[in-house]
């Protein structure tokens, strides 16, 4: 019986660590939201089928073992507990494998998270073996055979679930640190109060923006921003308690969102007192719901601006010009007050002639883009950067419309526009001999997807997109990742899709162009694919596109 309890152990203890393992990084992924995290599993139920099986077969072996005592069968079920720990084991090593492209970070949150979970764990053993005890009037000397596979089984099993329960069980605890934290980066802020803050959001575009305008601003200020994609309210509060100073004269603050109110959350911690939208675009619907609720989250940002604040906008963009006149229509019928951004002039900053800075002149090929800046008051100047694609101009118009604004003249603003780099995985370009590969992994927009297929047609060589098409657009998803495939047809001469479900749609709309089948191919991970497009032989130079690399809870 002792060996028996011990090779329970041997097993259980790995295959219960996986387990957590696995679904502690999913619900890391799903940003500690419960409510995301059972769409997710609903969403993938054949990967974890296993454990469904391990609870129903857990608590079975245990109610065989403690009720009837059968020592023959009892022998039976613990080796088939055995084998099925062992399955679980190596399902889940090989699972843990596969999803490591952004792995589990073990933050103090996670390490309470973890903690809970065995304490929930205990407390379940301290539950079975009272129940096992009083069957039969059992005593503490016949605890020696509790049934102890079954219940290594159960708790490996339900890591399906104990993660969102230990979240509930610590959100009170979670709401004092983050409370704390929030309170903490306030101070820091106050005792600051000469820094200019700067809000940047959009469906898209924002990242990019920020680090342009850090490289701008920096001609005639300390500029601090947010680092990488730091732009969650403990991202930014992170950013301010580690890294403000008190020299710092300007911050550039990424604001993200998937829900409605997620701007104002931010905008109440850092109060901005100037602020720029990138973009508005079908992005995150699965959480927004509506292209509508998208529009009115990142004009949270306009509408915390201050008296004399400067709202920045992409006036090439259709749903910020469609939200503005929202918000300004609904001002003039008096059903709501005009918040003091919109009585200032608004920034526009296009690349269409207009009244705000605009571009013209535009000329674009693989050596970098050309164009000419014309701000409000009539004044021009000409700009080159190595960033490839007419829509990244779009982006650095808004960096630069920010910097003038706040005193730097055009011609001090050529140099630091001409050393601008991609931003990590956007469009960023990485030569190695006949290849080049065009990481813009972190594009997972439809109008962003259409521009970086644009922007490879312009290459001269083997043009190859690799990509897994688009998610969390909700309902129309397919529809965008069919259009998605129409554009691709249209600028690559090779194209490679991953995943054979979910591109589907992408390969519709590739085909309905009339795109020769032969130079298209689907893998089931980007790695086959990425290896086949290397083999690829071709007297050109190659350029290998990687488009919408999928995070790992897809």
């Amino acid at each position: 019986m002792i060996i028996a309890k011990l090779i329970a152990l041997a097993l259980g203890i790995p295959a219960f660590w996986l387990t957590l393992h696995y679904n502690m990084h999913m619900f890391q992924l799903n940003t500690y939201m419960n409510n995301e995290q059972n769409d997710w599993l609903k969403r993938n139920s054949h990967l974890q089928w296993i454990l469904r099986f391990a609870i129903i077969f857990g608590i079975v072996s245990m109610l065989i073992e403690a009720v009837f005592g059968l020592v023959p069968l009892n022998w039976v079920l613990e080796v088939l507990c055995w084998l099925t720990l062992i399955v679980i084991i190596l399902v889940y090593r090989l699972m843990k494998e596969m999803n490591s492209k952004k792995p589990l970070k073990f933050t103090s949150r996670v390490k309470r998270l973890v903690a809970t979970d065995i304490v929930i764990c205990v407390a379940i053993l301290l539950i079975v073996a009272l129940a096992f005890c009083l069957t039969g009037n059992k005593g503490l000397a016949d605890l020696i055979g509790f049934p102890l596979g079954g219940y290594m089984l159960f708790i490996t099993g339900m890591q399906l679930h104990l993660d969102k329960w230990a979240n509930t069980v610590n959100k009170p605890i979670e709401k004092g640190v983050r409370d704390h934290y929030i309170n903490d980066a306030k101070r820091i802020l106050k005792e600051n109060p000469d820094i200019t803050i700067i809000g940047v959001t959009g469906s898209y575009g924002k990242t990019s923006v920020k680090f342009f305008l850090e490289t701008l601003l920096q001609t005639k200020y300390s500029t601090l921003v947010t680092p990488e994609s730091y732009n969650t309210p403990m991202g930014v509060v992170i950013t301010i308690r580690t890294m403000m100073k008190p020299t710092h004269e300007v911050f550039v603050c990424e604001m993200g969102a998937r829900y409605v109110g997620e701007i104002k959350e931010l905008c109440d911690l850092v109060h901005p007192h100037h602020g720029i939208i990138a973009s508005i675009g079908p992005q995150h619907l699965d959480t927004f719901g509506s292209l509508e609720n998208i529009q009115k989250t990142k004009f949270e940002l306009a509408d915390a601006l201050p008296e004399g604040g400067m709202l920045f906008l992409n006036g090439d963009n259709e749903y910020i010009n469609e939200q503005l006149d929202r918000v300004r229509k609904a001002a003039a019928d008096g059903k709501t007050q005009m918040p003091p951004a919109y009585k200032e002039p608004v920034m526009y900053h296009s690349q269409d002639i207009g009244d705000g800075y605009h571009a013209s002149d535009v000329k674009v090929s693989a050596m970098g883009t050309e164009f000419t800046v014309t701000t409000p008051g009539g004044e021009s100047g000409s700009f080159t950067t190595k960033l490839v694609g007419a829509h990244n101009v779009i982006n650095i118009m808004g960096a630069i419309a920010v910097a003038h604004k706040m005193g730097i003249s055009l011609s001090e603003l050529r140099i630091p526009v001409r050393r601008l780099r991609p931003v990590s995985h956007r469009m960023e370009m990485k030569t190695n001999g006949n290849v080049t590969i065009i990481d813009d992994a972190f594009n997972s927009n439809p109008i962003g997807s259409k521009a970086a297929v644009e922007t490879l047609a312009l290459f001269e060589g083997m043009r190859i997109l690799i990509t897994p098409g688009m998610v969390e657009l909700g309902a129309d998803e397919a529809e965008y990742n069919r259009k998605f495939g129409t554009y691709a047809a249209d600028c690559c001469d090779k194209i490679f899709l991953v995943g054979r479900k979910h591109t589907e749609p992408i390969k519709e709309g590739i085909l309905s162009k009339g795109f020769a089948e032969k130079d298209l191919e689907v893998f089931d991970n980007v790695q086959d694919a990425i290896a086949r497009a290397y083999a690829v032989k071709t007297q050109d130079h190659k350029y290998i596109l990687l488009e919408n690399d999928l995070p790992d809870n897809y």
